[in-house]
């Protein structure tokens, strides 16, 4: 039985996933709301969906079954309480939330309501993790013994523009935003390839030295002056992994934001700006054709005017020879795509899993895992970077 979906928030993602929901046969109407009214309505004229609400709460008081929360993202943890405890499925933009408490309180109302939450986070269904879970599951690299995980995305390239049409005048209070607080996009390429999980944590978190007011502790909300932090976990499998969340660094981020290296005691493989690469005892084999996505709109699209475009890669990037498309509905063929083509797979995997009532890949569960090491990441930083401990929620029940 097809359900609706309100969409918290209408900025310049949010597009994107509206036009898939609306395209889902599961999904019978798409609502909207946002702290600017304006925005809400100019996505409903221009897609034609069903309808906008004045708030959130009016929103949660509907009959609405399903939000999908595309608020800025040191907010979205209350949101998704908010949302479970009122009756509502909900599909959550990255990262969960930016405390262990947070995200135990949304397992709790996981587990108390019974309802479908869903992390949407675009590492999973990353051409290179997908590959990488591949070779894994057919035993093709080994024991897996070390990973890396990097998001490498320059203020530069679109960040500062990104935060100002998110954050208004106030911008550059937000604009530092601990960089290991939004981790899920280099830790989520590498535990959604293996299975398992980080146990422990040392950080070194790099203070900002450029003088624009952003990374300014007197200016920042989050009292940070970290623009780059490295993180090394102790993972429970006896491995490790290296994760890096630069925001000031000379790479090409708008040709690949995120990229992974995974060493196995048969073979690895590593990726860079533009080339990835298979390697075992005996040579190496280049499967970057593997793993290219193909342009879903054009970098000119006028829907894209509101997005700086060295941004808009992430809006039109779709599926790679990895990915397995045949599985999403045919109403999709066509529809644009994002994030190396991630963006289809995520809302079917949301929305099936509300039709099935079963459980998503990347669950409330997956998502702690992905989330919480980077919140430890970022404390042990700021302790100079002492190991700290990470708790773990364990796994989605059956």
């Amino acid at each position: 039985m097809a359900f609706s979906i309100g969409i918290v928030g209408a900025g310049q993602f949010a597009g994107q996933f509206s036009t898939l929901f609306t395209r889902h046969p599961d999904v019978s109407a798409v609502y909207l709301t946002d702290l600017l009214p304006e925005r809400a309505e100019a996505l409903r004229v221009e897609q034609s969906l069903a309808g906008t609400f004045s708030t959130f709460e009016a929103m949660l008081e509907s009959d609405v079954d399903a939000v999908a929360i595309f608020t800025q993202r040191w907010t979205h943890g209350p949101l998704v309480v908010r949302a479970l405890r009122a009756g509502k499925h909900v599909y959550s933009a990255v990262p969960m939330a930016i405390s262990e408490t947070e995200i135990a309180e949304i397992i709790d109302a996981v587990s108390d309501t019974g309802l479908t939450y869903m992390m949407g986070e675009t590492s999973y269904y990353n051409p290179a993790t997908v590959f990488a879970r591949d070779q894994y599951a057919a035993g093709a690299f080994g024991r897996v013994f070390y990973a890396e995980g990097d998001y490498l995305h320059d203020m530069d390239l679109g960040f500062y523009s990104a935060y100002e049409y998110s954050g208004g005048p106030g911008w550059k209070r937000t604009a530092s935003y601990p960089p290991m607080l939004y981790p899920t996009h280099s830790i989520g390429g590498v535990l959604g390839a293996l299975p398992t999980y980080a146990t422990s944590v040392s950080c070194i978190g790099v203070r900002d030295d450029v003088d624009d007011g952003v990374f300014d502790r007197e200016v920042s909300q989050f009292g940070n002056d970290f623009s780059n932090a490295t993180a090394l976990y102790e993972l429970a499998s006896g491995g490790s992994m290296r994760i890096n969340e630069f925001r000031r660094v000379g790479y090409p981020s708008h040709l690949r934001e995120s990229r992974f290296r995974y060493f196995g005691t048969k073979a690895s493989f590593e990726q860079l700006a533009n080339v990835s690469v298979w390697q075992d005892k005996v040579g190496l084999k280049d499967v970057s054709d593997l793993l290219a996505t193909s342009e879903t709109l054009s970098l000119d699209d006028p829907s894209l005017a509101h997005v700086a475009p060295e941004l808009r890669a992430a809006f039109v990037s779709g599926h790679a020879r990895v990915h397995d498309p045949a599985r999403l509905p045919v109403t999709f063929a066509g529809a644009p795509d994002g994030h190396e083509g991630s963006h289809h797979f995520l809302v079917d995997d949301f929305v099936t899993a509300v039709r099935d009532s079963s459980i998503p890949s990347v669950n409330a569960w997956v998502a702690a895992r992905f989330t919480l090491p980077g919140i430890i990441a970022h404390e042990s930083a700021l302790l100079g970077g002492v190991r700290l401990p990470i708790p773990d929620f364990g796994e989605a029940p059956a």
